[in-house]
């Protein structure tokens, strides 16, 4: 049984202390926050859950194993460097830090304390990503041409990070994920529209390995929440959407046949559209933080690293998050990774 402990109880906080307190592996101890009515509703909910509203209470409590991090970004190297320090696992929301260089010190001490450090990049343990990854792999796609996503909806606004530090790392962490791979480059454009200091929305170009062009669109300010991702291949094409629960993903078997056309001078391709079914598959309704959780507790009693969401990967992510910010600020300039 791993005990567990959660600092920070807004918006992510109270997921992670139901999860882990209906995992058969694991029991969450104690909770930390300012909020005292945050405090007071998680007690309500967990009668047996000790509140405190000083998280140092949760780090010198040596029956706590492990501790979720799920606070504002901009806190998050502070409290993750504290915990593996006090010899705890960590589990840290998305992204790890605001920096790479925070990245790297948070994965050093993590192996030096022989301590697990594992970031909650969710959407790798979403089966519907899950199975965009296996047609990628297994070919089904043929090579792939190129992906976009899009992440909008009205809100909700937030004042520590702009929309691309809020909901980009979702996306980015999917693509390294789905083609096993980091990008190359990076360029972007956003904008304020709202007139605060922050970007409300943001568009960014990422080069990939094997000649592979992704597009990110994440945004506050749209009238409709859009949760999707479309891979284009030469053989077949896929789109999830995360907000379809009958049916997230949709196999195309379309593609472009080129077909050469001889004239009396000269010859050249004639681009032929090929249209066949579109097939739905059965895609598991296993909540992802639920398999998050459970992979989390599942490396901690293996003793194994989180091959899929560790430091590593995680400083992936906001290396290509800076280049992105810093392609933004040049507007649009091209940034190597």
């Amino acid at each position: 049984m791993i005990s567990i402990g959660v600092i920070g109880c807004g918006q992510w906080g109270p997921n992670h202390i139901r999860v882990f307190s209906q995992l058969a592996g694991s029991r969450v101890l104690t909770c930390a926050d300012l909020d005292e009515k945050r405090l007071a509703a998680m007690a309500s909910l967990y009668p047996k859950l000790k509140t405190t509203k000083n998280y140092q209470d949760i780090l010198a409590n040596p029956a706590v194993d492990a501790v979720v991090v799920a606070l504002p970004t901009d806190a998050h190297f502070k409290i993750t460097k504290e915990v593996l320090q006090a010899g705890k696992h960590v589990l840290c929301e998305k992204p790890l830090s605001l920096s790479p260089q925070e990245c790297l010190i948070l994965k050093d001490l993590a192996i030096q304390k022989n301590k697990l450090l594992m970031v909650g990049h969710i959407f790798v343990f979403n089966q519907g990503v899950i199975k965009l990854r296996e047609y990628i792999q297994n070919g089904q796609l043929g090579s792939i041409h190129y992906a976009h996503s899009e992440r909008t909806n009205l809100g909700p606004f937030r004042y520590d990070v702009n929309a691309l530090w809020d909901l980009a790392p979702h996306d980015v962490s999917i693509f390294n994920y789905l083609f096993d791979a980091v990008p190359l480059s990076a360029s972007a454009r956003g904008h304020k529209c709202l007139g605060g200091h922050l970007e409300d929305l943001a568009f960014a170009t990422l080069d990939y390995p094997h000649n592979i062009m992704v597009n990110i669109h994440v945004s506050w300010l749209d009238p409709k929440k859009i949760r999707q991702i479309t891979v284009v291949g030469d053989k077949k094409m896929v789109a999830w959407n995360d907000t379809d629960i009958e049916g997230p993903i949709k196999l195309y078997d379309k593609y472009v046949q080129k077909t050469r056309v001889y004239y009396a001078t000269y010859g050249e391709f004639q681009l032929l559209s090929r249209e066949g079914s579109i097939t739905i598959p059965k895609i598991g309704i296993n909540e992802p933080l639920k398999n998050q959780a459970q992979y989390f507790l599942d490396c901690i009693t293996q003793q194994k690293p989180p091959a899929i969401a560790d430091a590593a990967k995680g400083w992936d992510v906001v290396r290509t998050l800076v280049a992105i910010s810093e392609s933004m600020n040049r507007k649009g300039e091209l940034v190597k990774l």
